[in-house]
């Protein structure tokens, strides 16, 4: 018998188990697989309704995928319709067709409910536990907060699924990540993942599904889970899950899409069933103790490239990857991570630009201003975020701040719109990726959690939020 298979199953299996059409090569490894539902955005999509236009071919179920305008779009707090190049304009106004002669509901840039794609699911209640969502985006991973197997899929996927409801997959390998132990003062969910990242690599978790577990992951609330989630990508994982209870079945009840009535109770009923067997086995297992952990930031080009802040930038030592990357970010040996200067400082992304990651960042920048020399900007992650925030008055703590309170969208998270990195540039930024170039050409990021990016631009460098007094 399968690890992680059998009597004692794990949540991944389960999940898995409950979704398969067809077994395609006679050991269950690799199954024809029902997908419940998607999310396209304007950039990923193109490709698959081109081909199924050329194919003649229908969407299978049309209502079970939303279409969200999230990549290319401005995040200028006066933005209009149009997008603001050439290239973005042409896929939107493709976006628009294909959603509208498929069927496809759209929110589009100026629609109410618009936001990074990550966002905006969770909020219409569209998430549940012990679906199935695959979209052309590789953070879906963060569906697993909810205890849904979300994962990435590429363009050819995307057609499959839009024409079948199905996907051929291949079944991964179960690792389970236990973090029992309190969060420190100023320590958050990105620093926990930030520091499993660290700890097996970039591509630690390749072939497997996390299951995150343990006492600091019970005591996280849905919205910092879903950070945990989002970057389990970034060590290979193609799928993570955390357990569903009481905080996920609250965060989903009387969402717009959500079950209600008697099939509130159902629902409720089964996804109280979700979640491992005692016994359950697992192919690989990790433990960490979350008082350990300290406020994280990114040094180098890769998000295992990471320190606490009270650290050092390190000694190639003959790595060639390290010296590429030092030499990347011109950054010197031995220097202190808390020495380093930046020039911008950006909190978005469908990482960290929900509620609480806002509430944080306010709680550190209440009285305070952001030093001279350093652009600060802030892109809630969606509309819904943004309304809330200024129901709340976050907005003008963040504008008298000095940070830029901008409209929502992926923004500088990838450069893919006008909020982009000058060569040279360097930003602390709460994203998920500090690839070279991934914010613009030539700029080096910083990757931290939103009260560590709000700490670094008001001194103006690399700082320890916990110094600032501020609980993040």
């Amino acid at each position: 018998m399968d690890a992680g298979r059998g009597t004692g199953r794990t949540l991944y299996d389960k999940i898995v188990d409950a979704h398969v059409v067809r077994d395609l090569d006679g050991l269950g490894e690799e199954v024809l697989l029902y997908v419940d539902r998607s999310v396209l955005n304007e950039y990923t999509s193109p490709q698959a309704f081109t081909r199924l236009r050329a194919a003649n071919r229908p969407v299978w179920r049309p209502r079970a995928t939303l279409g969200v305008v999230d990549h290319v779009n401005s995040t200028a707090a006066d933005r209009g319709a149009l997008m603001p190049d050439e290239a973005g304009q042409t896929q939107t106004d493709y976006f628009a067709r294909n959603s509208a002669d498929f069927g496809i509901e759209k929110f589009d840039v100026l629609h109410p409910m618009q936001g990074i794609e990550h966002v905006v699911m969770p909020e219409m209640g569209l998430v549940q536990p012990g679906m199935v969502i695959a979209a052309g985006d590789s953070h879906t991973t963060t569906y697993g907060a909810f205890g849904a197997l979300g994962f990435g899929i590429g363009t050819s996927d995307i057609e499959h699924y839009l024409a079948t409801q199905t996907l051929v997959y291949r079944r991964l390998k179960n690792m389970r990540v236990r973090i029992d132990g309190r969060l420190g003062f100023g320590v958050v969910s990105k620093d926990l993942v930030m520091t499993l990242i660290r700890e097996i690599g970039a591509s630690g978790a390749t072939g497997y599904a996390i299951e995150f577990a343990g006492q600091a992951i019970a005591a996280l609330s849905v919205e910092a889970r879903m950070t945990i989630c989002n970057m389990a990508v970034e060590c290979g994982a193609r799928g993570a899950l955390i357990a569903p209870d009481d905080k996920v079945f609250a965060a989903i009840e009387g969402k717009p899409r959500a079950p209600r009535g008697a099939l509130w109770d159902q629902a409720v009923a089964y996804w109280r069933t979700l979640r491992s067997d005692e016994g359950a086995r697992f192919d690989q297992e990790i433990a960490l103790d979350a008082s350990e952990i300290a406020p994280m930031v990114t040094w180098g080009t890769s998000p295992d490239q990471a320190a606490p802040i009270s650290a050092y930038v390190p000694q190639p030592n003959g790595r060639a990857d390290i010296a590429r990357a030092l030499d990347y970010m011109d950054l010197r040996p031995g220097a202190a991570l808390a020495d380093i200067p930046i020039q911008r400082a950006f909190i978005g992304s469908c990482t960290n630009a929900r509620i609480e990651d806002l509430r944080q960042a306010a709680a550190v920048l209440r009285g305070r201003r952001v030093a001279a020399g350093v652009r600060a900007m802030i892109a809630p992650g969606s509309s819904a975020v943004r309304r809330q925030a200024e129901a709340e008055g976050l907005d003008r703590v963040f504008i008298a701040a000095g940070f830029e309170w901008r409209q929502s969208g992926c923004s500088m998270c990838l450069a893919m719109n006008d909020d982009v990195l000058a060569p040279g540039e360097r930003c602390a930024s709460s994203t998920n990726r500090n690839f070279e170039g991934r914010q613009g050409a030539g700029g080096r990021t910083h990757l931290m959690s939103p009260a560590m990016v709000a700490a670094a631009a008001v001194m103006g460098r690399l700082t320890d939020v916990r110094k600032l007094g501020a609980r993040a």
